[in-house]
């Protein structure tokens, strides 16, 4: 049965999974995911990319005392591990609808690759001795039921088009400015990662909505090359109702609400309890 109110969009900003970062957070989304959405038609879950944050592979600290003891096995070993946590409620929630006889339900899922996850084609590309050795397929997104976006490609769904980044068909480089700018410069609804930001904006065009919408952190550490004053931001899950046409209605789903909801305790407090403060 088709939802006449169109559908709802889950997006997952950038996750900048890495060893020894905490993944808590990951398992309040699943779940959370589950909790309110099990069952329901025409759900979409996105994740914008940059899932896996790939720093053994970082052409930035190449030389750096902060490559020091960065392992690509390691990198790799973390991304699935905190992608099981993630997936980890909607699979025990089928096999528990499975030994019930019921029917289960798979939302469909995509993974954009972002540019931590192209690390790995990029390194393989430079050097013909790892082609073969370093590959994506050694992360679990497919094996686990996402349907995998490659690096930069655009996906339209309900007239929203989602890529980790969008950049000038001309010059190659990624577009600047708000969201607000964007959407002007594309034209059309538009979603992306990337950018440690969180920047919706709308607009009409002959009586019809527009969104452009810049979210790209969604994890509970800081990131050490951000400094102490930028890590600032906001991090959650949007929640996007009545998608169609490429309007929708937003809702914010902030890890502080999640923590709160699944950790019995505000995320400031868990992030001392973990001491990331």
């Amino acid at each position: 049965m088709t939802n006449e109110l169109g559908a709802v969009h889950i997006v997952i900003p950038d996750s900048q999974v890495k060893p020894g970062v905490p993944i808590d957070y990951l398992w309040w989304i699943g779940q959370y995911i589950v909790d309110k959405f099990a069952g329901k038609d025409n759900i979409k879950i996105i994740h914008l990319g940059d899932f896996a944050d790939m720093a053994s592979l970082s052409s930035y600290d190449k030389g750096k005392k902060s490559m020091e003891g960065r392992r690509y096995k390691a990198d790799i070993e973390a991304a699935n591990a905190a992608f099981a946590v993630l997936n980890d409620p909607l699979i025990k929630y089928n096999q528990r609808r499975a030994a019930s006889k019921h029917a289960q339900w798979w939302p469909e899922r995509y993974m954009l690759l972002g540019n931590h996850e192209d690390r790995i084609s990029r390194a393989a590309e430079d050097d013909a001795q790892l082609d073969g050795l370093l590959s994506l397929d050694a992360l679990d997104y497919e094996r686990l039921g996402w349907t995998v976006v490659p690096f930069l490609k655009p996906i339209t769904l309900d007239g929203v088009t989602y890529a980790h980044y969008f950049y000038n068909p001309i010059t190659g480089r990624s577009y600047n400015g708000t969201a607000a700018n964007r959407l002007k410069t594309l034209g059309f609804s538009f979603t992306m990662g990337h950018q440690q930001t969180y920047d919706p904006s709308v607009r009409f065009v002959n009586g019809q909505m527009q969104r452009g919408l810049i979210a790209g952190a969604c994890y509970l550490h800081d990131e050490d090359y951000k400094g102490p004053q930028g890590n600032d931001h906001w991090r959650g899950i949007l929640v996007c109702h009545e998608v169609r046409n490429g309007a929708y209605n937003l809702m914010e789903v902030s890890l502080d609400f999640l923590c709160l909801r699944y950790e019995g305790m505000t995320l400031a407090e868990f992030r001392e309890l973990k001491g990331l403060c």
